[in-house]
């Protein structure tokens, strides 16, 4: 009779240790160079933790954080790092398809020409495309580029040839020269249209309806005569940098991406399938950052948890890619009070986490794959014992 016993060993337990450095090479940047090299494995200690912190670019708001980079990189993009300068807030400039209403003080004919019961846009003077209107007595007017004030100051002077102690007003009844783009993670993408009110970056995207819950808060691209800038919202809202609540003017194109970037992947033992509900020890998942921060213990929480029956928790990798810096950590969970540590060590986007599989794991299910072959095989011996047996 056949018979094969596999040994069970616990997880945690292995016949080896883990090599300390990877066993691929990594392109590095090293002195402005690029250079291949294999990568050390870090073991995340308090040292480690006290290490990462000491760097503010690893929160959130931090302003070299990676997030506020992977972005261009991972595009290509050529956005320009911060925001436009600032400029003054001046009056509005009347534009090209404006509607000006004019008005004259005792002078009905002269007010509303064409009937009293039209309305304000039908009757008003539209400014053509050369940035002109025409008023009675008066003729051409030049009107784009200058201030109701302005207009109003040149109508008053000549006709006062005509009309003693005239009494003018000059305002904009249709706004419809000048306009915004707002576009991506919005609920109501489109065009916006600049008035006497300055119009900001917080007020276009509550004008476009708000943002998705996909949004990606810390990458908003603002692209102005040729130029892309980078607009941190996250850092207006939570750190109250009003610098990024930019005053657009016409032509800006607001763009508001997703944040399919920011994920983490976490891949291994894991103890199920998270959110879906499904037990299945062995899989991957994929979680979006959110606001882009995350810890290796939210991670790993969210993932579902290491599986109790199968993984070994003493080898729980972060393998980071980077930009021009890659870098291995490493986790030693055996005893569960190293999550503490764990919930210290900030994530960056496309960082994945593996969880290693025990050994004695692996042996056992080799022994499960291959034991109903096994068993078939004695019972094929055994019926031919029995009838060599008989045979004799």
């Amino acid at each position: 009779m056949l018979h094969l016993t596999g040994c069970t060993i616990v997880p945690g337990m292995h016949m080896e240790q883990f090599s300390k450095q990877s066993s691929i090479e990594m392109p590095v940047e090293e002195n402005n160079a690029t250079t291949l090299k294999k990568l050390n494995i870090q073991t995340i200690t308090a040292q480690t933790i006290i290490d990462l912190e000491k760097n503010f670019n690893n929160r959130s708001l931090g302003a070299d954080n990676v997030v506020n980079h992977y972005f261009d990189y991972r595009i290509g993009s050529k956005a320009v790092k911060g925001v436009p300068e600032p400029e003054e807030r001046n009056q509005y400039l009347v534009g090209p398809r404006d509607i000006l209403v004019i008005t004259v003080w005792e002078h009905p004919e002269l007010t509303i020409p064409a009937g009293e019961f039209r309305s304000a846009d039908s009757s008003g003077n539209v400014v053509g495309e050369d940035g002109t209107i025409f008023y009675p007595y008066v003729g051409i007017v030049k009107a784009a580029g200058r201030t109701v004030e302005d207009i109003r100051a040149e109508l008053t002077h000549k006709l006062s040839k005509y009309i003693e102690q005239v009494q003018l007003d000059v305002r904009v009844t249709s706004y419809r020269s000048q306009r915004v783009y707002v576009v991506g993670e919005v609920k109501q993408p489109g065009i916006l249209l600049v008035k006497d009110i300055p119009l900001t970056v917080l007020e276009a995207i509550n004008g476009a309806g708000g943002l998705n819950t996909e949004a990606d808060l810390r990458n908003i691209t603002l692209t102005r005569d040729g130029d892309t800038y980078s607009i941190n919202l996250l850092s207006l809202y939570e750190g109250g940098d009003i610098r990024q609540n930019v005053i657009l003017k016409h032509g800006d194109v607001l763009n508001v991406p997703d944040n399919s970037l920011n994920k983490i992947f976490v891949l291994g033992d894991i103890a199920s399938a998270g959110s879906s509900g499904i037990s299945s020890p062995g899989g991957a998942r994929s979680i979006v950052m959110n606001k882009g921060r995350m810890t290796l213990t939210e991670a790993i929480s969210d993932a579902g948890g290491i599986s109790q029956a199968t993984s070994d928790p003493a080898r729980i990798f972060v393998f980071r890619s980077g930009i021009k810096k890659p870098e291995i950590y490493h986790l030693n969970a055996k005893s569960p009070d190293a999550f503490l540590l764990a919930d210290r060590f900030p994530l960056q986007p496309r960082d994945v986490i593996y969880i290693d599989r025990a050994e004695g794991v692996r042996w056992n299910q080799i022994i499960a794959e291959i034991q109903p072959t096994l068993l078939m095989l004695n019972l094929f011996n055994s019926a031919a014992k029995v009838t060599t047996s008989f045979g004799q």
